[in-house]
Parts: structure tokens; C-alpha cells; sequence
């Protein structure tokens, strides 16, 4: 199960796309999986055959479990035990199969080395992740008390449900996933509800989508729930706030020459492959981060770990309220045409509820533009682990001096949330100068 965002610590297996014995090749989608933010496409990211599936769909899972099992040959096909009852009995593979399996695991879905980095010495002896421990700090448990929780993470590992489960129970008792059917996982995320606190009727007192809905009927809630993908947009603007010491800086200048060239561009070009200008501010904080590497990466371990690859996360508004965040990758290594396409897609698919896994935890730095909202400045919150946000308001006309002459110019404002823990006012003012300059020659981004 992938890490989707920086507060996830599980994730609902919707569907699998495939079965044993398939073939599949890199980039494949193979299954979906529904998070606070929505259900989202998980892709491999390894050629081979699958071996075996370890998870039944409607199943919570934390971070990290092994869904399924990958063979880099034509193995023969492991018999799993999450299919069991729907799959035919095979014989069981010989040791030298099973040894050249690969697991599929989120530390390989191509998440950057900084988030692989190796716990200390006191986490490994008593299996926590970071975000547990922080909130077990703030909560005061002492290392005795931890060491009598039972852990719901992978290998048995301490998550933050666990310590917010030990603020009200025993030590000793862990919080367990709702037994849910997918319907009524669905059903819950629709209407908010709590499917702890629904008393299933069906089979071994599974909850159906029909418990879902006569408890909203009968107005049986202790009290309201907050929308997941709200709640999930909570935890990381809480935990940055709390954790992230921000500094803000804004600088407005002259965009008309952007402008007037995209104008100039658009008009030799057929209407499908026109560009909006979001795509030329795009690719100059892509450019700038060349020259300013330490807005690019990742706060991890109580260190800075800056990253090669550019991969700028676009803020997306959603129809149905709230917003997600997915990677546009390497993108100062690509033209605009390629952009525009890529960025055209990505607003559709994460408006349509289509992104994939590799896309919702891939940004190394995030862009937003309320342009379009006509806010003229935008003071953005860091979304953890990245150290840095840029911003842009809305274009207006303004009164501008050129040459000694007043004159009616296109003006937009820029503006940069920085974690002071990895750079300052001045290298930020700096990294926003070579943001306009860039844009005073539009031409070199092509």
C-alpha cells in the first residue's frame, strides 16, 4: 500500500485489475485504491507476472502492506490465501520460485530516496513511524507506555491511530478496521459517516450499505462528521503550521511580455494546442529551481534532503469541494506543448477521480494559481514534507513606469512560502527575481 499523502497511515483496496498468472509491464494500472482524498489508480512499476494477490478488495490496509507479489519470470503462480475461496487449487510452487518473487511494496513505487530513510536506533527497537511519535510526544506517553500498545502498522509498527486510540483506551487494545462491505465503505464516504459507530447486519456482522443509510435515517450519529477529504486536508495544514516555521515573501511585476508573446504564439497555433499562461509560470519556477536548489525536496528525519528530478505539484480545486495536489514530472526537462498536454490532462483526470498513485505523492514543490478566482495575493501553507510554495494571483491592469513613461501594463504578483529551516528571506527574494526574469524572456521557455 503506498503512502498517497503526507498524514496517510492506510488506504481501502477498492478493485484489483488483474489476476494471478497476468502478465504486466510498467506503468500498468493494477488496482484501485480509495483514500480520504478519493480512489485513486495504483500502477507497478516493475515488468513480470503476478503471483499472487494478498489483499481482498474492501479491505483497510496501512501503508506499507504487501498487496500482491510480483515474479520477474514465468514462475508458476503462488495459490493466495486472500483469493482462496474464489480461486482454483494449484500446486505449490518450488522454493526457487518463491525466492525470486519481488513484493510489492510502497518503498518501491517510486518514492524519492528521502522518504526511505532509516529510522533511529530507539524507533527501530520499538517500530513507530515519525508521525506517531511526534503526536506521542505532544499526547506526553512515555516510551514505557508505546511499548504496551499493539501497533496496526506494517510489521506490527506504531501509526498515528494507535496514539490517538491510546489517548481513550487501555494500553494494550488497538483500534481494528470497520468490517465493511465496499458499498458500504462508499456509501459512508458519501453521506460522512463513521462506520465505527454503525452496527453491521449482515454476515459475521458485516455493515452493508443498507446499515449505512438507516442510521443517517434515524439520526443515530453521536455527532457530525467531518468530510474525509476535508479531515485529510486538516491533518497536513495542521501538521504544517505546527511543525513548518514559515516565512512569506510577494513581489508583483510586469507580465506583459509573457503575455503579449503567448498572445503572439496562440494565434499561429490550431485551437487544441493553444497554451494558458499557468503553463509558462509552471515551467519558470521549474527553471528557477535549478538555481535554487534548497526549495526543491524534502523536510525528512529532522534534516533537509534535496532532490535531482523537478516534479511540480499542481493545486487542483475539485468540483465537490476541496482540492488535491498531483505531480507534473520532470517538468523542466519538457517543452510547452508537452506541458500544456500533460497539465490539460491532469485537471481532467483529477476532476474525474483518475489519478494515479505515482501522481499524488510525487511533488517536490507546489504551484497554485487563484488567478482565475481574481485574488490578487496568495499566502500558501506548505503541504509537509516539501519546504517550499509558490503562488500566483489573479492579472490586472495597472499604471506601470517604463523608460520614464506611465503606462497601462498586465501586472501579477508572485508570491513564496518558505520553511525557514532550510532557507531565508533572502535566498527567497532571490528565487522569486529569477522567477520574473524568466518571464521577461518567454521565448527561452519553450
Amino acid at each position: 500500500m503506498p503512502s498517497l499523502g503526507a498524514d496517510m497511515e492506510a488506504g481501502v483496496l477498492m478493485e484489483w485489475l488483474v489476476k494471478p498468472g497476468d502478465r504486466v509491464e510498467r506503468g500498468q494500472i493494477v488496482a484501485v485504491v480509495e483514500t480520504q482524498k478519493g480512489a485513486i489508480e495504483i500502477e507497478i512499476f516493475e515488468d513480470g507476472q503476478i503471483q499472487s494477490l494478498e489483499i481482498v478488495p474492501g479491505t483497510e490496509v496501512p501503508v506499507g502492506t504487501v498487496l500482491a507479489r510480483l515474479s520477474a519470470s514465468d514462475a508458476p503462480v503462488l495459490r493466495s490465501e486472500a483469493v482462496a475461496e474464489s480461486a482454483p487449487t494449484l500446486p505449490e510452487a518450488p522454493a526457487s520460485a518463491v525466492s525470486d518473487t519481488v513484493s510489492i511494496r510502497a518503498a518501491e513505487l517510486e518514492v524519492p530516496a528521502a522518504a526511505l530513510a532509516q529510522h533511529s536506533a530507539s524507533a527501530e527497537r520499538l517500530r513507530i513511524s515519525p508521525l506517531a511519535r511526534q503526536r506521542a510526544r505532544e499526547l506526553g506517553l512515555s516510551e514505557a507506555v508505546l511499548a504496551q500498545l499493539t501497533g496496526t502498522g506494517p510489521q506490527g509498527a506504531l501509526c498515528l491511530r494507535d496514539i490517538e486510540k491510546a489517548a481513550q483506551t487501555p494500553p494494550g487494545v488497538s483500534p481494528l478496521a470497520p468490517h465493511a462491505s465496499p458499498s458500504a465503505r462508499q456509501k459512508a464516504l458519501e453521506l460522512g459517516v463513521d462506520l465505527q459507530k454503525v452496527q453491521g447486519s449482515g454476515p459475521h456482522g458485516l455493515t452493508t450499505a443498507e446499515d449505512v443509510e438507516r442510521v443517517v435515517s434515524q439520526h443515530a450519529l453521536e455527532k457530525p462528521v467531518q468530510n474525509p477529504m476535508r479531515a485529510a486536508i486538516a491533518a497536513a495544514m495542521s501538521r504544517s503550521k505546527r511543525e513548518i516555521p514559515h516565512y512569506y515573501l510577494a513581489h508583483s511585476f510586469d507580465f506583459e511580455p509573457a503575455l503579449s508573446w503567448l498572445e503572439a504564439l496562440n494565434e499561429t497555433l490550431p485551437m487544441e494546442e493553444r497554451l494558458v499562461y499557468a503553463v509558462l509560470l509552471v515551467k519558470a519556477v521549474a527553471l528557477a529551481l535549478k538555481k535554487f536548489p534548497e526549495m526543491n525536496g524534502f523536510w525528512q528525519e529532522g534534516a533537509f534532503v534535496p532532490l535531482e528530478q523537478i516534479d511540480i505539484g499542481l493545486a487542483i480545486s475539485l468540483r465537490t469541494g476541496g482540492l488535491v495536489a498531483p505531480a507534473l514530472k520532470q517538468t523542466d526537462q519538457k517543452n510547452l506543448k508537452t506541458l500544456m498536454a500533460e497539465f490539460r490532462d491532469l485537471v481532467n483526470r483529477s476532476r474525474g477521480g483518475q489519478l494515479r498513485a505515482s501522481e499524488m505523492r510525487g511533488g517536490t514543490i507546489t504551484v497554485t494559481n487563484l488567478g482565475e478566482q481574481g485574488v490578487e495575493s496568495v499566502f500558501p501553507v506548505i503541504y509537509p514534507p516539501q519546504v517550499a510554495m509558490v503562488g500566483f494571483g489573479t492579472v490586472l491592469e495597472r499604471p506601470w513606469v517604463i523608460e520614464g513613461q506611465i503606462l497601462p501594463r498586465r501586472v501579477i504578483q508572485v508570491s513564496l512560502a518558505g520553511d525557514h529551516r532550510v532557507s531565508d528571506g533572502h535566498r527567497g527574494a532571490m528565487f522569486l527575481a529569477r522567477i520574473e526574469k524568466l518571464l521577461h524572456k518567454p521565448e527561452k521557455l519553450l
